[in-house]
C-alpha cells in the first residue's frame, strides 16, 4: 500500500463524503458524468477495503503517494499511463505552475521603507516553498514557509497559505494570532502527515520587525558587524489546532537587512556530497552584509551554484533579502 493508512483514513472520510454529494446529485439527475464519477468513487472505496489501494491497475507497482492525496481516483502510476494521459497530466501540471508563479509577489519590492528581493526555483514545475510580500497601511508583511512533502500536494497547500494570509493580514490582528489563526485554519484542511515550518514578518516604517518563526530555519539579520541568527523553538504549522505562538522585535538601522531561506536553499548537495549549510550562508552575507537586497540574493545565488557544481537541485530553492532604507526627508 502507497498511503500511509493515518492518510487512507482521511482519504477514506473524504471519498465517502464525496459520494454522498454525488449519490445526491444523481438522484436530481442521471447524467452520465455524475454517475461515472459514482461508480469511480465505488471503485476507489472497493481498493481501500481490499488492501489494493494505491497498487497499479497495469504493473502492480505503487502509485506515487501525492498523486494519490491529489486525486484518490488515480489507479495507474506515472509509467503506465497512455502518452495522451502523459501529455494531459504534463499540460496540468504546466498549467499549475503558472497559476503558482502567478501567486508570487514582484521580485523587487518596496514598501514602507523597505526594498525587498528574492529568488524562487522549483525542483520541480511547482514548488511547496511559500513566499509572499505584501504592504498593509503603513507596514509590510513578510511570509517564507516550507510545506512538508514534494510536488502538486505541497503546491497546494502553498496556494492554501497564501489565500490564508492574504485574507488575515487585513484583519489587524497582532501577529502571534493571526498566525494562531492561520494554523488552526492548515489544520482543518490538511492530513495529519501534512504540517509547514513558517516565518511570518512584519516591518515597519521605523525600521521594527516582529517575526513569529513556527519551527522554520532562523533568519540572519545582517549589520555592519556581520550576521546574526535570530533564533526560536516554535512549532510549524499545521500540526495542533490550538497551538499557540510568539513573537519577537529586533530594531533595524538603515542599510541593516535581513535573510531569510528554505531548507533546500542550505542542504544543497556539493560534488562531494557535503552539504552547502547555513553556517556557510552566514559567512557569505559576513562578506556582504552592506550591499543592496537584490546583489543580496544574487550573491547567495552564485555561491550555492559555485559549490553545487553540476549536482542536480533535490528541493525547492527559496531565498528572500529585505533590506531597510528609510526615505530621507
Amino acid at each position: 500500500m502507497a498511503v500511509h493508512v493515518t492518510d487512507l483514513h482521511v482519504l477514506r472520510d473524504q471519498l465517502v463524503a464525496r459520494r454522498q454529494r454525488l449519490e445526491s446529485a444523481a438522484a436530481r439527475t442521471h447524467t452520465a458524468n455524475v454517475l461515472q464519477l459514482l461508480d469511480q468513487v465505488d471503485r476507489a472505496l472497493e481498493r481501500m477495503d481490499s488492501g489494493s489501494f494505491g497498487v497499479c491497475e497495469d504493473c502492480l507497482g505503487e502509485v506515487e503517494q501525492e498523486r494519490l492525496i491529489a486525486d484518490p481516483l488515480t489507479t495507474l502510476c506515472l509509467g503506465c499511463l497512455t502518452p495522451e494521459q502523459a501529455r494531459a497530466l504534463e499540460a496540468d501540471l504546466q498549467l499549475a505552475a503558472r497559476i503558482q508563479r502567478g501567486l508570487l509577489p514582484p521580485e523587487d519590492f518596496a514598501g514602507a521603507g523597505w526594498n525587498v528581493a528574492y529568488h524562487y526555483q522549483p525542483a520541480g514545475l511547482v514548488s511547496g516553498d511559500y513566499l509572499d510580500v505584501l504592504s498593509h497601511g503603513r507596514e509590510l508583511f513578510f511570509m517564507l514557509g516550507d510545506v512538508s512533502g514534494k510536488g502538486v500536494a505541497a503546491s497546494m497547500l502553498m496556494a492554501n497559505l497564501h489565500a490564508m494570509f492574504r485574507a488575515l493580514v487585513p484583519t489587524g490582528f497582532p501577529l502571534s494570532q493571526l498566525v494562531e489563526r492561520a494554523n488552526s485554519i492548515f489544520c482543518g484542511s490538511t492530513l495529519p502527515t501534512q504540517y509547514a515550518t513558517l516565518i511570518a514578518g512584519k516591518a515597519k516604517e521605523c525600521g521594527e520587525v516582529e517575526i513569529c518563526n513556527g519551527g522554520h530555519l532562523a533568519p540572519l539579520h545582517l549589520t555592519h558587524d556581520g550576521a546574526r541568527p535570530i533564533d526560536s523553538a516554535s512549532l510549524p504549522v499545521g500540526l495542533f489546532h490550538d497551538q499557540q505562538f510568539v513573537s519577537s522585535k529586533i530594531q533595524f538601522s538603515p542599510g541593516d537587512s535581513l535573510v531569510l531561506y528554505t531548507d533546500g536553499f542550505t542542504e544543497a548537495s556539493g560534488t562531494d556530497g557535503a552539504e552547502y549549510g547555513p553556517h556557510r550562508l552566514a559567512q557569505l552575507l559576513h562578506q556582504c552584509a552592506k550591499e543592496k537586497s537584490r546583489q543580496l540574493v544574487e550573491r547567495c545565488i552564485q555561491d550555492v551554484l559555485a559549490f553545487r557544481a553540476s549536482s542536480q537541485v533535490g528541493d525547492d530553492q527559496t531565498v528572500m533579502a529585505l533590506q531597510f532604507s528609510p526615505v530621507q526627508n
